[in-house]
């Protein structure tokens, strides 16, 4: 069904408003709840978590702004709360780090399968293989530290196996460069893709950096640091496809426009009701945010903010499992390497990421020390290794 961002107003962001109680709520079940429930919860969390941080930065460098920033930023922050707040503690840190991967891969998938740039799509599909053996590797770490089975958070919709080693995925800065989409000829679904993807890696890759100093075993603690990195080169990758041309109100503007977008998808797709009802809230609070920066856009910039949307929103990102593409792309391209803002064959490779990969390793690595010997199948070693002596 198509939205049109213009017709629907939202709620006024004057009448935006929270209690302890109300952002506090009654959290998802880890185990009875879907887990594409908890798919789409990481995920707006990490799209208003963008939302906050980009507007922190652009109150830095514009004064006329500063209170609208403000404004809309309070009411950020108790979304993010709010929406964050539905993960609950009977999650231990090791799953949700498992159900952060699985949002990587299954949102990653379904966003580079509907890019219309080839490019841009290349760059996703490249990324995506990453987090997919990301989660291997935890995975393994879960089975030999919690006797717990990944799959209990996976539900099924993900598949447990190798991607790209993570071994193999350390690369000089410059070769996680990418071409920026070009802001005159992007599609406006281009420009959503790449600002929800680098949303949700940024928060992965908060989320490793405060949780695995948290952890007493040294693999673990060497697991999280090592796969921090490759989270960070993440964010250079997608943050590197955004337009270093847009003017300030037009990035405010499309992460108004995102954050609208995801809800939308979210309501849309959304089998909990008291969730969805969330879903519901906020997408009519961004909705009253988008509005809010239009009418500034046109003020500040004399331009029509349609001029950036011609058309109804595209339809929903899909929440689904998306094994099939996931093992097509895994069987075509598990071999491609990057070299400066292209990708290439392994054999391609550029030295400087040769080289920063041989010292980076040369101690060895926690991601293959964690994996060694591991095989994922239902149940864990423990079990395995009881039934195997009965």
């Amino acid at each position: 069904m198509a939205f049109d961002l213009f017709s629907a107003k939202g709620t006024p962001l004057e009448q935006q408003r929270f209690t302890w109680r109300d952002m506090v709520g009654k959290p998802i079940s880890k185990l009875d709840d879907d887990a594409l429930t908890r798919v789409r919860i990481i995920l707006m969390n990490g799209i208003e978590i963008e939302a906050l941080r980009f507007q922190h930065i652009a109150q830095r460098m514009s004064r006329d702004l500063r209170q609208s920033l403000a404004r809309t930023r309070r009411t950020e922050q108790h979304q993010a709360t709010m929406v964050n707040w539905l993960i609950g503690p009977d999650h231990s840190p090791l799953e949700t780090t498992i159900a952060y991967e699985q949002v990587a891969i299954e949102v990653t998938a379904a966003v580079a399968q509907a890019e219309p740039d080839p490019y841009i799509a290349q760059a996703y599909r490249f990324g995506l293989l990453e987090d997919f053996d990301h989660l291997y590797r935890y995975a393994a770490l879960l089975d030999r530290m919690e006797g717990k089975d990944a799959n209990n958070i996976l539900q099924s919709y993900t598949d447990i196996l190798p991607g790209r080693p993570t071994v193999e995925e350390h690369r000089s800065p410059i070769d996680d460069l990418r071409e920026p989409y070009d802001r005159s000829k992007a599609a406006p679904i281009t420009r959503l893709h790449a600002l929800t993807i680098t949303g949700a890696e940024f928060q992965t890759h908060d989320y490793y950096m405060n949780i695995g100093p948290q952890f007493s075993d040294p693999v673990a603690r060497q697991l999280y640091a090592e796969i921090a990195s490759i989270e960070e080169q993440h964010v250079t990758q997608y943050g590197s496809l955004l337009d270093p041309q847009e003017t300030l109100l037009e990035q405010w503007l499309l992460h108004e426009a995102t954050e609208v977008y995801n809800y939308y998808s979210c309501v849309e797709q959304e089998t909990n009701p008291r969730v969805k009802a969330i879903w519901e809230r906020f997408l009519d609070y961004e909705l009253g945010h988008f509005h809010h920066v239009a009418e500034l856009f046109r003020q500040h910039e004399k331009r029509d903010p349609a001029e950036l949307f011609q058309a109804p929103l595209p339809e929903p990102i899909r929440f689904a499992s998306q094994r099939d593409f996931v093992r097509q792309v895994l069987a075509q391209e598990i071999d491609l390497r990057a070299n400066g803002t292209q990708f290439v064959n392994k054999s391609q490779e550029s030295q400087a990421s040769i080289d920063y990969r041989a010292h980076i390793n040369a101690d060895g690595s926690p991601s293959e020390s964690v994996a060694a010997g591991y095989i994922w199948s239902p149940g864990t070693e423990l079990n395995r290794k009881v039934t195997v002596a009965v």
